[in-house]
């Protein structure tokens, strides 16, 4: 039964989609209503191969799953069992027959960030653990964030439960 909601949700979501490009073809603007219907959303998810990643792939690949987005991976290898990893979520996209591009980054993580999201305009938002950027998240307060003016979409920081 939840498989046929999941249809039906999936369904009306095209369908106000289609509803939505066709309001603008009426008023004439025909490139809008065509990146509309052609385009795909697409989620940047930065890992560096740490056991933390897990927390933030798998926010990343429901995400993926609810709003039928493409997840762009940028890897940034960091620990030791890095490989074992990335590899263990790459099988987890592929059986849940979620698309996924891997991009490889060697740099600083934000510069990373940024240049991807300079280079691929169309990303939604960025999906990373707060522990990748040396951000401890806290229940009250949250983080301040310097230097991510250049980054043109939202960021979004998985971290677990602070303990206080």
């Amino acid at each position: 039964m939840n498989k046929k909601r999941e249809n039906t949700r999936q369904i009306m979501n095209k369908f106000e989609d289609i509803m939505s490009a066709a309001a603008f073809a009426e008023e004439g603007d025909f490139d809008t209503a065509k990146k509309m219907l052609t385009a795909r959303h697409r989620i940047l998810l930065v890992l560096t191969g740490v056991e933390t990643d897990m927390k933030a792939a798998s926010y990343a690949l429901n995400i993926s799953e609810r709003i039928d987005a493409v997840i762009e991976i940028l890897y940034i290898k960091q620990g030791k069992n890095a490989d074992f990893f990335l590899e263990q979520y790459l099988g987890e996209l592929k059986a849940k027959g979620i698309e996924y591009h891997l991009t490889k980054g060697e740099g600083a993580i934000k510069d990373e960030i940024i240049k991807f999201t300079d280079k691929m305009s169309d990303i939604q938002f960025v999906v990373i653990d707060s522990q990748d950027l040396s951000i401890e998240c806290k229940k009250e307060g949250g983080a301040v964030l310097h230097g991510w003016e250049g980054l043109e979409c939202p960021l979004v920081l998985v971290s677990g439960l602070a303990k206080t």
